[in-house]
C-alpha cells in the first residue's frame, strides 16, 4: 500500500491494494463492491420495491453502511459528464470505497441515479490516522465534581441523562493504525461514529481526481468541481431517520429523532440544550455555533432585566419630568413661538405641539440611562470572559485542546491544493509542504482588486445613507406642509401622536431598511468572489477573510443610519438667518426636537434591528419550508417502504458550506445594535432575548428538519468572530459615552440645574426657556421666511420673535448669536463625562478580564491529567509490546544462560536481552 503523510500536503490520496480494501474481515462481513461503476451499468437487476425497504441507512445487504451520497441526473447528451463520473468512481474504488448505484428507475421522478458510498474499516483507519482523530483509549477516571448547591432549582430545564451525555467520558489519544489494539474497540463496525465517518469520506470525496491522468490536469479533483459543473447534482451524508419518529432498524441510532423531540421543538425553548449530542450528531464546528449562542442567550437574560428596570424607572418617574409639563404647559410651552424648521414650506409653530414626543423621550433618557451605558460595558467583558472559560471546557469534554496545532495543515482547501505547482521545506516540521507560486506583483494587484471592491461597495452605502438624508430633509417640508392645519388628530388612538418628525423618521427608517436588505443580497455574491479570487490555504482562513469582509460591510450597512442620527443630525444646523445646507443644496440640515434627538435615534434602532429579526426568522424557516414541501409533493404519497432515505434526504436543502456563517453573522449584528447604541434603547436586550429564544429553536428545527445533514466538521473556537465581539465591546463604551454625551440632554440639564437654576434649587424649573434662544424675526432673510398660507391661523404681526433650540447671545447683544458661556460649559462637561464614563468602564472592563482566567484551574488540571495518561500508557503499551516480542524470540536472539542469572525476574532477563 502507497502511503504519504497530511503533512505533506494532501495533493494525492492513499491507494488501498486488493488486500487492504477487499479481504479485510474485520468488521465481521465479507466487503465487497456492489457497483463500482454503477453509474455507468444501470442495467442492474431490480429490486422488488414491495419487499425491500428502502427507508434504511445500509446498503442492500443491511450490514454495510451508507457514510455518503452521489446524485446526478441521466443526461443523454452528457458524454464528458459520464466519462468523468465513470473515472472519478472508479478512483474512488482505488482509494478503498465501495460504490453501490440506484438505478433511475427505482428514483421517484425517473430521471435521479444514487450512488450510495461505504467506507470499510481499514479506509477509516488509514484516513483516522492520517487525520489525527482523537479516539478513546480509557474511561475518564476523575470525579465530576460539578454538582451545585440547591441543583434541584434546574431540575424543570434538564433533559435526560441519555440525551444530554449520549457516550461515556473517555480520555482520547489521536488515532494510530499500526497502534489499534492500544484504543478502546469494542466494534470496528460503530467504533467511528457516522459524523466522523462521513467527515472522513468527504475528505476522500474532495480530493479525489476525475482524470486518469493528473500530470496535465491537476486541477481536475473533487467533488466540489463536479457539482459545480453539473456531473453531479448533489453530495450529502444521510439523516439516519425520520425526524418524527425512531428508525426502525435497531442498528441505527435515531440521533436525529432525539434531537427533534428534545431540542428542536418550540415547546422546548425553557430547556437546556443537549450540546453533546449535537456535537456527536453534527460535528463540533455547529456544535460550537450552538453552545456560543445558548450561551449569549443566557447572558442576555441578566442584560434584559436591567434594562427593562432601567424602562420601567422611566415610566415611574413620567409625573417628575418638568421640562415635560413645561413643554406640555399652556401658559409655557403654548406661549413660545418657535422658527421655522426648513425654507418656505414650513411655518412658525408652538413648543408645545411636541408634548407628546417629550414624554416619550423621557423613558428612555433619564439618569437610568447612564447607569444602564456603565453596566452593559460591564456585562460584555462578562460575557466574553465567561464565554472563554466555557469554550476552554468545551475544547477539553471535545478533544479539540490541540486541534489548532495539528490539524491546521490538515485543513488545506482542496481550491488552493490544486493551484499550488511548487514544495518547499517547512522548517518547523522539517517535511515538504505545498505552496502557491504567486509573484508579488500578482499578490500586490489581486489584494488591491478585493480591497477596492470592498470599499466601492462602502462607498455605495454610505451614498445610498446620503440619500436618505436627502429623502429626510425634502420629505419634512412635504410632511411640515401637509400636517400644518392637523388633519391627523382625526385619527383615533395615534392620531395626536403622528407629527411631521415622526412620519419622516418612519417612513426613513423603513426605506433604509429596504435598502439594508437589497444591498446585503447584492453584497455576498461579491464577498465570496473576491475571497475565492485570494485563493486562502486553509478553510479557517478563507472563513476569516470572508468574515472580515462581510462584518466590514454589514457594519457600515447596518449602522451607519443610526451613526447619523446619533451624532450627526442636529449638530451642524447653524441658526436663524445662518443655517447650514447640505453639500451647498436648498435643502436645510435637519434639527432636534426640543425633547432631543434620542427618541429619534430609538425609533431608528426598533425599526432595523426589529425588522431585521423577524425577515430574517422568516426567511430562515418559512423558505426551506416551502421550498421542500414543494420538492417533495409526489413524494409524500408513497408508503414508507419506497421512499428512500437517501431521496428522502435529496428532497431537503443543502446547508452549504456558509451557512453557519451566517448565522454567525447574523447574531453579532445584533450584538452590535444591543451594544453600540443601548443606552438609547434599554428595551434592546429584551427584544434580542426573546428573539434568540425563538432563534435557537428555529435553527435547530430547520438544521434537524427541513437541511440535508451537514459534512461534521472540526472548530475549537467561533474563530474571527471572537475578535470582532472584542473589538465591538471596546467600540461599545465610546459610542455609549458620546450617546450620552451628545445625543441625550442629560448633560445640559444637569449643568443647568447645578450651575445656572436661577432660584438656587435642585429642580428643573426654568430650563426649556433657559435651552431656546431667541431670533428676530423682522431679519430672517427672505429665503428662510415661511410661505404667507404656510404659517398658522394664530400668527399675526404682533409676535416679533421666535425660539430656537441653541446657546447664542439674542438679538441686540454685543455678541449676538454667537455661543453663551453656558454653551461652552455644557461642551466641557460632555467631553469630561465622556473622559470619565470611558476610563472607569476600561478600568472596570481590563480588571474584570485580568481576574477571570480564561481557563478553569479544573480544566487545566483536566488537561495535564490527559497528557500525562496518553504518554503512560503509550509508555506501558510499549514495554507490554516488547515483552512479547522478546519472549517469542527469546530463544533464537539470547543465548544466555539462566543459570547465570539465578535471582532475576523474567522481565530482568528480558531487558538485559535488549
Amino acid at each position: 500500500m502507497h502511503r504519504i503523510t497530511g503533512r505533506a500536503g494532501g495533493d494525492s490520496l492513499i491507494e488501498m491494494s486488493p488486500t487492504d480494501s477487499f479481504n479485510d474481515d474485520v468488521n465481521g462481513y465479507h466487503q465487497h463492491v456492489s457497483s463500482s461503476t454503477g453509474s455507468l451499468q444501470p442495467e442492474q437487476s431490480p429490486i422488488d420495491k414491495q419487499q425491500h425497504s428502502k427507508d434504511s441507512v445500509f446498503f442492500r445487504d443491511g450490514v454495510r453502511r451508507i457514510d455518503f451520497v452521489l446524485s446526478y441526473l441521466d443526461d443523454k447528451d452528457g458524454e464528458r459528464k459520464q466519462e468523468r463520473r465513470k473515472m472519478y468512481e472508479a478512483n474512488l474504488v482505488n482509494v478503498g470505497l465501495e460504490l453501490e448505484t440506484e438505478d433511475k428507475s427505482e428514483s421517484d421522478d425517473g430521471k435521479t441515479y444514487f450512488v450510495k458510498i461505504h467506507a470499510p474499516w481499514e479506509v477509516l483507519a488509514t484516513y483516522a490516522d492520517v487525520l489525527k482523530i482523537k479516539v478513546p483509549f480509557k474511561v475518564n477516571d476523575i470525579p465530576d465534581n460539578g454538582d451545585m448547591p440547591m441543583n434541584w432549582l434546574s431540575t424543570p430545564f434538564r433533559l435526560p441523562e441519555h440525551i444530554m451525555h449520549p457516550e461515556p467520558d473517555y480520555f482520547t489519544a489521536p488515532f494510530d493504525k499500526s497502534k489499534s489494539d492500544f484504543f478502546l474497540i469494542d466494534d470496528k463496525a460503530t467504533f467511528f461514529p457516522p459524523s466522523v465517518r462521513n467527515r472522513i469520506v468527504y475528505y476522500i470525496l474532495s480530493r479525489c481526481s476525475y482524470f486518469k491522468d493528473e500530470c496535465g490536469v491537476k486541477d481536475k479533483k473533487g467533488i466540489k468541481r463536479l457539482l459545480n459543473n453539473c456531473t453531479y447534482t448533489a453530495a450529502f451524508p444521510l439523516h439516519d431517520c425520520r425526524y418524527w419518529t425512531k428508525a426502525k432498524d435497531a442498528n441505527c441510532e435515531s440521533e436525529r429523532y432525539h434531537l427533534h423531540k428534545h431540542w428542536a421543538r418550540f415547546l422546548c425553548f425553557y430547556k437546556e440544550q443537549p450540546l453533546n449530542l449535537i456535537r456527536k450528531y453534527y460535528g463540533e464546528k455547529i456544535g460550537i455555533y450552538f453552545a456560543w449562542l445558548g450561551f449569549y442567550t443566557e447572558m442576555l437574560l441578566f442584560a434584559a432585566i436591567v434594562g427593562t428596570l432601567c424602562f420601567v424607572y422611566g415610566f415611574l418617574t413620567f409625573d417628575d419630568n418638568q421640562w415635560s409639563k413645561d413643554i406640555c404647559s399652556a401658559e409655557i410651552g403654548g406661549n413660545i413661538v418657535m422658527c421655522p424648521l426648513c425654507d418656505k414650506k414650513c411655518g412658525y409653530w408652538k413648543l408645545n405641539s411636541t408634548c407628546n414626543s417629550s414624554w416619550q423621550s423621557h423613558l428612555f433618557d433619564n439618569v437610568g440611562t447612564v447607569f444602564f451605558a456603565i453596566f452593559m460595558a460591564i456585562w460584555v467583558t462578562l460575557f466574553l470572559e465567561f464565554w472563554k472559560r466555557r469554550q476552554a471546557r468545551l475544547e477539553y469534554e471535545w478533544d479539540l485542546v490541540d486541534f489548532e496545532e495539528e490539524q491546521q495543515q490538515l485543513q488545506l482547501r482542496p481550491e488552493y491544493e490544486t493551484k499550488c505547482t511548487n514544495r518547499k521545506l517547512n522548517r518547523i516540521t522539517q517535511e515538504m509542504e505545498l505552496v502557491l507560486n504567486r509573484t508579488p506583483t500578482d499578490l500586490m494587484g489581486k489584494l488591491l482588486l478585493c480591497w477596492a471592491t470592498v470599499t466601492l461597495w462602502i462607498s455605495l452605502i454610505i451614498a445610498c445613507i446620503i440619500g436618505v438624508i436627502a429623502y429626510r430633509l425634502a420629505v419634512y417640508a412635504a410632511f411640515a406642509s401637509i400636517m400644518k392645519d392637523n388633519p391627523t388628530t382625526n385619527l383615533q388612538v395615534v392620531g395626536p401622536y403622528i407629527t411631521p418628525q415622526l412620519a419622516t423618521s418612519v417612513t426613513a427608517s423603513c426605506i433604509n431598511f429596504v435598502i439594508i436588505m437589497i444591498l446585503n443580497l447584492m453584497y455576498e455574491r461579491v464577498a465570496v468572489w473576491i475571497t475565492d479570487m485570494e485563493i486562502p490555504k486553509t478553510h479557517l482562513e478563507y472563513e476569516n477573510k470572508l468574515t472580515v469582509k462581510m462584518f466590514l460591510f454589514q457594519f457600515v450597512n447596518y449602522y451607519s443610519s443610526c451613526f447619523y442620527v446619533a451624532f450627526f443630525k442636529g449638530k451642524f444646523v447653524g441658526y436663524p438667518g445662518n443655517y447650514a445646507y447640505m453639500f451647498g443644496s436648498t435643502l436645510r440640515n435637519e434639527e432636534c426636537d426640543p425633547g432631543g434627538c434620542l427618541i429619534e435615534l430609538t425609533t431608528q434602532l426598533v425599526i432595523v434591528m426589529t425588522g431585521k429579526q423577524v425577515w430574517g426568522n422568516i426567511q430562515e424557516a418559512l423558505v426551506p419550508w416551502m421550498m421542500n414541501w414543494w420538492g417533495s409533493r409526489k413524494a409524500r404519497n408513497h408508503p414508507e417502504s419506497l421512499y428512500s432515505r437517501w431521496e428522502q434526504d435529496h428532497d431537503l436543502q443543502g446547508f452549504g458550506q456558509l451557512g453557519l456563517f451566517y448565522e454567525y453573522l447574523e447574531m453579532v449584528i445584533q450584538f452590535g445594535f444591543i451594544t453600540l447604541f443601548v443606552a438609547s434603547f434599554p428595551l434592546a436586550p429584551l427584544l434580542a432575548l426573546i428573539n434568540n429564544i425563538i432563534e435557537v429553536r428555529v435553527d435547530a428545527w430547520k438544521l434537524t428538519t427541513q437541511f440535508r445533514r451537514p459534512v461534521a466538521a472540526k472548530a475549537h473556537s467561533i474563530g474571527a468572530w471572537e475578535e470582532i465581539l472584542n473589538g465591538m465591546a471596546v467600540l461599545s463604551v465610546v459610542t455609549n459615552a458620546f450617546i450620552v454625551a451628545f445625543t441625550s440632554d442629560m448633560i445640559p440639564r444637569l449643568v443647568y440645574m447645578y450651575a445656572y437654576q436661577p432660584d438656587g434649587e435642585l429642580n428643573m424649573k426654568g430650563y426649556i426657556s433657559n435651552s431656546l434662544s431667541s431670533f428676530n424675526i423682522s431679519v430672517i432673510p427672505v429665503e428662510n421666511r415661511p410661505d404667507d398660507d404656510e404659517n398658522p391661523s394664530w400668527f399675526n404681526n404682533s409676535i416679533d420673535t421666535c425660539r430656537y433650540r441653541d446657546y447664542r447671545y439674542p438679538s441686540g447683544h454685543e455678541k449676538q448669536y454667537s455661543h453663551t458661556m453656558q454653551f461652552w460649559h455644557i461642551l466641557a462637561a460632555k467631553l469630561a463625562f465622556i473622559i470619565i464614563m470611558e476610563h472607569v468602564a476600561f478600568l472596570v472592563k481590563f480588571f474584570v478580564a485580568w481576574m477571570i482566567p480564561d481557563v478553569p484551574s479544573e480544566v487545566r488540571a483536566r488537561v495535564k491529567r490527559e497528557r500525562y495518561l496518553v504518554q503512560e500508557y503509550l509508555h506501558n503499551y510499549e514495554v507490554e509490546k516488547l515483552k512479547i516480542q522478546l519472549s517469542q524470540n527469546v530463544n533464537e536472539e539470547c543465548n544466555c544462560s539462566p543459570m547465570i542469572y539465578p535471582c532475576l525476574t523474567k522481565h530482568e532477563v528480558l531487558s538485559e536481552c535488549l
